[in-house]
C-alpha cells in the first residue's frame, strides 16, 4: 500500500501561478469596466449668477391664515436644515436644442420658467415621459439621486428659467452631479 505524501506542495510553474492569481482579478475589472456608464454633459446652457450666500443652521417654520374665515385655511412652510447651507440665485438661458443633460443636485431647487418651455424627464420614470413646464410656470427639482434631465426642444426661442437652489455649504463643489442616461430614455440627453 502506498501512503500519499501531503507535506510537499504542488509543483507549479510561475505561469500558472500568474494566472491564477491575476486571473480572477481580470475577470471582475472586465466586468465593472464592460459598459461604462457615461455622463451627458450640458450643452447650449449659458449660466448667470444673480446672488449667493450663506446661512447657518436654518429652523423656520411660517403659517399663515389666508382665510380668517375658515379655522383651518392656513399657508404653511418649513426648511429646516441641519449644518450651514448655501443659497443660489441663478438665470440659465438655454439655447434652441440645447439641454442640461441627465444630472442632479446635492439639495432642492425652485424653478420659474421665465420664457420658451422647458421639458423635463425624470431619471426614476420608466416610461420616460416628458413633463412640458411652459413659460410662467414653476417646478420644483428635489435633489433626489435618480436625476433628471431639462432641455430646450424649441428650434427658435431660447429657454431662460431663474433657479433658486438650497445645498450644504460642504457640498458647494458639487451643486450639479453629472449622471449616465437612466436607461429608460435612449434617445434622450
Amino acid at each position: 500500500m502506498k501512503t500519499l505524501n501531503v507535506t510537499n506542495p504542488i509543483n507549479r510553474s510561475p505561469f500558472r501561478r500568474a494566472l491564477l492569481l491575476i486571473g480572477p482579478a481580470l475577470v471582475i475589472i472586465a466586468a465593472l469596466t464592460a459598459v461604462p456608464a457615461r455622463a451627458t454633459p450640458q450643452s447650449g446652457v449659458t449660466s448667470l449668477t444673480i446672488a449667493n450666500g450663506t446661512f447657518a443652521d436654518i429652523d423656520v417654520y411660517a403659517k399663515t391664515d389666508i382665510d380668517p374665515g375658515l379655522e383651518t385655511d392656513f399657508w404653511k412652510a418649513r426648511i429646516d436644515t441641519k449644518g450651514a447651507s448655501h443659497l443660489y440665485i441663478l438665470q440659465n438661458t438655454v439655447i434652441p436644442g440645447g439641454t442640461f443633460g441627465w444630472h442632479s443636485h446635492t439639495g432642492p431647487s425652485l424653478v420659474i420658467v421665465v420664457s420658451g418651455t422647458a421639458t423635463e424627464y425624470e431619471g426614476n420614470d420608466p416610461t420616460c415621459t416628458p413633463h412640458l413646464h411652459p413659460a410662467g410656470s414653476t417646478f420644483v427639482d428635489a435633489g433626489e439621486a435618480s436625476g433628471h434631465l431639462v432641455r430646450n426642444d424649441s428650434t427658435n426661442d431660447n429657454l431662460v428659467v431663474i433657479v433658486v437652489r438650497l445645498i450644504p455649504e460642504a457640498l458647494v463643489p458639487t451643486q450639479r452631479i453629472d449622471k449616465p442616461n437612466p436607461g429608460y430614455c435612449p434617445n434622450i440627453n
